[in-house]
């Protein structure tokens, strides 16, 4: 039932507009995959890709259109000390849980908004920061993830409702995307996962245990909150579609940063990589849905 995705027509909607996806990444990769839905219709000379913001932020230019594709950084939204498009994997990580200014003002005027966050939630407690990073009386504590999860998509939805422009601006929020790194869950072998997997789950209603319906439900909430103050965020539900597909991450062919070692390499189930996903793939129909919904609006 979904519209065929028709690359001239999305261009021509977002002739002298900006589509930015906002958040981690798996939001990268659903960029990436809508950059190359439309790339092969684009004569070389009328394109081009830039990053800066140090990196965080990507623009992939459409220049016949002047429109532009774009991705942004931001694995929790609010502002973090894992914001560095590089250097983001820390052993503590901590949120200024009232603070997304420093992020915000680069998608502020765009005309079609995707975000999620959600994988880099997934631990019992979060360091929450009320104040500045650095500063002698900004107050630290450690919060249950889900209550600072619901804190940070508050103050999410309350920038919204405040700086969106409520005629030029579509909103968009997708939700979590599946990891598939326990095989039991699907009859596996224990201590497996997507590694070596060639078939889809065909157990209607599969859901695993790497998608949490609590984080689900507060995304819900806020989206409704938004809506009885005259704010319309359209959520992307892409779970349960892509909770069947365990055969569609990377697997062992993931970029590897280092080298493996001999060890390593032994034990293949060890480095597969079962949250992102192939391209192309599974976010590809993610766009198939945005698409959807931005020729819908």
């Amino acid at each position: 039932m979904l519209k065929r995705f028709n690359a001239p027509k999305l261009l021509e909607r977002l002739r002298n507009k900006r589509l930015v996806f906002v958040g981690d990444s798996l939001n990268r990769g659903q960029w990436v995959s809508m950059v190359c839905l439309v790339d092969s219709i684009i004569p070389s000379s009328l394109k081009s890709m830039q990053s800066i913001a140090n990196g965080s932020l990507n623009i992939f230019k459409i220049k016949e259109y002047n429109a532009t594709i774009e991705n942004y950084w931001s694995p929790l939204l609010v502002e973090s000390n894992s914001d560095d498009p590089v250097n983001h994997r820390v052993p503590e990580r901590t949120v200024r849980i009232k603070a997304i200014e420093k992020h915000a003002k680069y998608w502020t005027d765009a005309d079609y908004i995707v975000f999620n966050t959600y994988l880099w939630w997934r631990r019992p407690l979060m360091n929450a920061l009320w104040g500045s990073f650095g500063d002698p009386n900004g107050i630290y504590k450690r919060v249950e993830m889900l209550r600072v999860y619901e804190m940070a998509m508050r103050t999410w939805s309350d920038w919204l409702e405040v700086h969106v422009n409520r005629n030029k601006t579509q909103l968009f929020f997708v939700s979590m995307s599946p990891t598939h790194e326990r095989a039991e869950e699907w009859g596996a072998t224990k201590g497996d996962n997507c590694y070596k997997e060639t078939d889809m789950i065909a157990k209607e209603g599969y859901w695993g245990k790497g998608s949490d319906p609590k984080m689900m439900q507060v995304v819900e909430n806020v989206l409704d909150d938004l809506k009885t103050r005259g704010l319309n965020v359209q959520m992307l539900n892409i779970t349960q579609l892509s909770e069947y597909r365990k055969e569609g991450h990377p697997s062992i062919y993931r970029k590897q940063w280092e080298p493996l070692t001999r060890e390593q390499i032994s034990n293949p189930n060890g480095y597969a990589d079962c949250i992102h996903w192939c391209l192309p793939g599974v976010p590809d129909v993610w766009n198939e849905l945005l698409y959807a919904y931005i020729f819908d609006q």
